[in-house]
């Protein structure tokens, strides 16, 4: 990543690997919103980004012209792709993400009862016992790593427990997913050897749930169907292999985030301390401003926006990041307001692919900062030159070294 050439114009040559932008991406958004406001680059195979609320609006309903087929935003050519036996056993999709309506739509529905507020709320206690047992590990030193000693594990070891598998594991599924979402955004071959790893992981406890059923997530998705017939195999692991997936890196990315913010703003850190009641709408500002997650779309028919033509086989970043920070959406759209009362922020995505798992995602994080406040009112970054960023799919901090 480092040896491509730096960016002189973002509007046509956008990268969005750059290591400022993966810092601080706002300038660049706020730049763009005038300028273009859909910026273009052939960088990474190719694509454009979006910066406007109302054109995500729009984007995320044109289906099939954007396609959610690959939701990659770098993603391997055709002609790249080489047979993999383990691929082609366990399957390569990630439904329902990764197929457009309306075929997504049952795949949904089987999962969203599972991701309810009240299925969610009854893991509630399994993560605040989780926050307080990870404190409990580093509060007498004075000292941690929010990112690595806490942020991580929540999501990693409550996706685990809700999916129904080996919590003990939650540091070897993290680095299967480090691998594929980080190091594989721009290594194709680091990117493949994970995703085998994790479609064998789940191919094989697939299949032995379906000789030994439990009372587990996997168990119900294989005891459902699909217009009279059982869930095929494949959809069930692509569909453990998204909850794994997307549970674990946009999670521990929003809360990371929100501590990361919370130690350099001392007046916003004490009034959250002092005043409880604002962990709801605080929480939804913390998402707005830190939105971890972009996808992408595949377009299949030519599409007109304004003076910008997407032709068939271009690729769109579904940029939802930068829409939370458009002013024409949210009054002093770049301030953190923690009791801003109208946030219809779009976080989680919006439209047929709005994330199914956001309920899980927000109790998480709620549990998470409320614990911490609880036992680590005060704190702050012992060294903010080392802190640093994961960007492109996902961006959140992945080394935040605090001090209380």
């Amino acid at each position: 990543m480092g040896s491509n050439p730096p960016v002189d114009d973002w509007a046509t040559d956008y990268d969005i690997f750059d290591a400022s932008y993966v810092k601080d991406p706002v300038p660049v958004w706020n730049e763009l919103r005038d300028k273009c406001p859909i910026a273009h680059t052939e960088r990474w195979g190719g694509s454009w980004l979006p910066t406007k609320y109302e054109d995500l609006q729009a984007f995320v309903r044109m289906v099939p012209a954007l396609s959610s087929k690959n939701v990659l935003v770098v993603s391997q050519k055709r002609e790249e792709m080489e047979f993999d036996p383990v691929l082609a056993e366990y399957g390569n999709s990630a439904p329902p993400i990764t197929s457009d309506p309306p075929e997504h739509v049952p795949m949904r529905r089987m999962l969203l009862p599972l991701f309810s507020p009240k299925a969610t709320e009854a893991h509630r206690s399994f993560t605040e016992n989780l926050c307080h047992q990870l404190i409990d590990g580093f509060i007498d030193k004075g000292a941690c790593d929010g990112a690595l000693d806490y942020a991580v594990h929540i999501p990693a070891k409550t996706i685990a427990h809700v999916i129904g598998v080996d919590e003990d594991r939650s540091d070897e599924f993290v680095g299967w997913i480090r691998g594929l979402l980080e190091e594989g955004n721009t290594d194709l071959e680091k990117r493949n050897k994970y995703n085998r790893i994790l479609r064998r992981f789940f191919g094989e406890l697939v299949d032995a749930r379906k000789l030994a059923p439990r009372d587990d997530l996997i168990s119900h998705l294989l005891a459902q169907e699909i217009n009279g017939q059982p869930v095929a195999r494949k959809a069930v692991v692509g569909m453990c292999n998204l909850l794994l997936v997307a549970g674990i890196d946009t999670t521990w990315s929003s809360i990371g985030s929100a501590l990361w913010h919370f130690a350099q703003h001392p007046e916003h850190r004490r009034r959250l301390a002092n005043e409880p009641e604002l962990f709801p709408s605080a929480i939804e500002e913390m998402l707005r401003v830190y939105a971890p997650v972009t996808m992408a779309r595949l377009v299949t028919e030519e599409v007109q926006v304004g003076d910008v033509t997407f032709q068939p086989g271009d690729k769109v970043l579904m940029n939802f990041p930068a829409a939370n920070h458009d002013p024409d959406a949210f009054e002093d759209a770049d301030k953190v307001i923690l009791d801003r009362e109208k946030n219809r922020h779009i976080a989680f995505g919006i439209g047929p692919h709005r994330c199914a798992g956001s309920n899980l995602a927000r109790m998480e994080m709620d549990v998470a900062l409320r614990v911490w406040f609880e036992r680590i009112p005060e704190f702050e970054l012992s060294d903010p030159d080392a802190v640093t960023w994961a960007g492109g799919q996902v961006r959140g901090p992945r080394h935040l070294p605090f001090r209380f």
